[in-house]
């Protein structure tokens, strides 16, 4: 993910940012959409040993595809100057070593850290958790048919709310809205919208609790998309990687206190996920209130 929001940075204006976002975290989504689908013929044919074996060749791939075809813009041979100054139309700080300490004194470093260490462990809870939902609830099993349509269904409509999360904010810089004020605004809506979770618990059947997870976890997405966007707005580029990356180190350690709450709770209440179903639209207001108090408007100059 930080080589992601890197690329991101250095190719895409303001603008166009949280829609490229949205595109390549689009990407988690058809994984999880794809496993439920292949595990059962991997785990029959090959055994489990072979998911990871799949799994790493195509990282690999990725890799040397990635090493062999990536250009930053100022150094691709087909990128005109006219391209270069669209992309490189946002005032930037002149790039300079920075200590990782002095990163950690910015403001907007932990901006970022915290409310995604709050909101990052939602999505993991619904990629290890809603399968023993959904089967202790509806008694699915592990077949295709009974569990892989529900979980198709949900995270292809995370990749339509990634997508679509990152063309809304988009959308309103387009008609002259300030680029933090644009991200804010539409995780707001994303925030309301990911309370139909709690309708889930107690549906009055499979496709209705699917309806609501499945509008939760694509506000979810979208969700992302506009905070790793918001992220790049007010970091400079040559310290995004670092800044994100240690976003993404306190969201693990979320989503290791996240684990705990959620096998105590359930313990707790003898596997009810009424609590948990409630617990989490409340944890992206927090961390929208968090970022409206402390996020950065802008990049800051070497004086800030």
């Amino acid at each position: 993910y930080p080589a992601c929001v890197k690329t991101t940075r250095l190719w895409f204006p303001a603008g166009e940012r949280a829609v490229a976002t949205g595109i390549f975290n689009a990407g988690t989504n058809v994984g999880a959409m794809l496993t439920p689908a292949l595990l059962p013929l991997i785990l029959t044919v090959w055994g489990w040993q072979a998911a990871f074996v799949a799994m790493g060749s195509l990282g690999l791939i990725w890799v040397i595809m990635w090493r062999l075809k990536y250009y930053n813009p100022e150094e691709h041979p087909t990128v005109s100057k006219t391209e270069l100054d669209y992309i490189n139309q946002e005032v930037e700080p002149a790039p300079v070593k920075v200590p990782f300490t002095g990163i950690l004194k910015m403001r907007g470093t932990w901006a970022f850290a915290l409310a995604y260490a709050i909101t990052a462990p939602v999505f993991w809870f619904y990629l290890y958790w809603l399968p023993p939902f959904l089967n202790q609830q509806y008694n699915l099993g592990i077949s295709v048919t009974q569990m892989g349509i529900p979980l198709i269904l949900i995270w292809l409509t995370a990749d339509f709310g990634s997508v679509g999360g990152g063309i809304l904010s988009s959308w309103l810089i387009g008609r002259g809205m300030r680029a933090t004020k644009a991200r804010l605004l539409s995780m707001l809506i994303f925030a309301i919208t990911i309370c139909s979770v709690v309708f889930a618990a107690n549906a009055s059947g499979l496709w209705v609790a699917v309806l609501a997870i499945s509008v939760a976890v694509g506000a979810h997405q979208a969700w992302t998309a506009n905070i790793w966007s918001l992220v790049m707005d007010y970091t400079p580029k040559h310290m995004m990687s670092t800044v994100f990356g240690f976003g993404g180190m306190c969201a693990a350690i979320g989503g290791m206190f996240m684990t705990q709450i959620v096998g105590a709770v359930l313990t707790a209440t003898n596997n009810n996920y009424n609590v948990l179903f409630t617990m989490i639209p409340a944890m992206y207001f927090i961390a929208l209130i968090w970022l409206y108090f402390m996020a950065p408007r802008k990049v800051p100059t070497l004086s800030e």
